[in-house]
């Protein structure tokens, strides 16, 4: 091996979407466009959730764990795309990928594990409802949301420490908008056996593992809602969780499909497509999935926007 490809790249340059100016015009609107509205609605979620003494429950607490996260998983990505889009630069240092790598690998762990949380927390409030207030207790959903970040650190901890014992040589161009702990690993001209051994093991821990949870618990919530006598409390039971499957649907589908579907099925379109859908499109659409049909979000974000106290009943 030469000189030249024993060099350690300092940045690397991130290709975006399209190299069509034109095109690029239109994303950088789009995506600016897409970026203010999930900011925006989460930190309404947020707020409102923060501010009505009506949704200081369970559900609503891990709800603004989950919109918390999403403003700060979006943030570690768009921005920078923003921002070479306005000064037609493509690249990244390498400390700078690296810990782009790090936050997107944490805020894309505690997504799937608050995922599950609220899964529980339907599981519990509609299999257990008489037992409900005494098992899903404030600690519990506390001890809950710091194990889901501690897990998640770890995870996000462990992946990163590998990876910056690899060398990357002349190829530093990435076929994304994002450093992508998948793509960096393909650029790189070291032994990626133990980081890719690493990715299969903790990717069970971090996103199969609460998948199947998710699975589990709907499971067991179907079998309940089934021997539920009343149409109405069918539907009521049904609505509580209509949303929260909606929004694993479309996380999980774009995920599972990038990370754990065949390699021969990949192409670098396809897994910039599926990296919009679950890092930009998914937390965009959590505010009108979990408010359009929540009549209680519907009641805070009327308060919040009258600034008037929401009285407690």
């Amino acid at each position: 091996m030469d000189q030249e490809n024993l060099t350690q790249v300092s940045e690397f340059l991130l290709l975006g979407l399209s190299e069509d100016p034109k095109e690029q015009q239109l994303l950088f609107i789009l995506f600016l466009s897409m970026y203010l509205v999930t900011v925006l609605g989460n930190l309404l979620i947020v707020l409102a959730i923060v501010t009505d003494t009506r949704l200081h429950t369970p559900m609503y607490f891990f709800l603004a764990n989950l919109a918390f996260v999403d403003i700060c998983f979006t943030t570690t990505t768009v921005p920078k795309m923003l921002v070479n889009h306005i000064t037609g630069r493509r690249g990244i240092p390498y400390a700078g990928c690296l810990t782009q790598t790090f936050f997107f690998i944490l805020f894309i762990s505690l997504d799937c594990f608050l995922l599950l949380v609220m899964a529980y927390d339907r599981y519990e409030a509609i299999c257990h409802p008489l037992h409900y207030t005494t098992s899903v207790t404030p600690q519990l959903c506390s001890i809950l949301v710091g194990a889901s970040w501690t897990v998640s650190f770890g995870n996000s901890f462990v992946h990163i420490i590998l990876l910056s014992r690899l060398s990357f040589c002349t190829h530093n161009q990435l076929r994304n908008f994002f450093c992508e702990l998948n793509t960096l690993l393909k650029l790189s001209c070291s032994n990626t056996y133990i980081n890719n051994v690493v990715v299969n093991s903790e990717g069970s821990l971090t996103v199969i593992f609460p998948f199947l949870g998710i699975v589990a618990s709907y499971i067991l919530i179907f079998t309940a809602v089934i021997k539920i006598p009343s149409r109405t409390g069918k539907q009521k039971a049904f609505s509580t969780c209509g949303s929260h499957l909606s929004v694993v649907t479309l996380f999980y589908g774009t995920l599972i499909g990038v990370y754990f579907s065949p390699t021969s099925s990949h192409t670098a379109q396809k897994d910039t497509v599926a990296a919009v859908m679950y890092t930009v499109v998914t937390p965009m659409m959590n505010p009108f999935i979990y408010s359009l049909r929540n009549k209680d979000m519907k009641g805070a974000f009327r308060a919040l926007a009258s600034r008037r106290p929401v009285l407690t009943h």
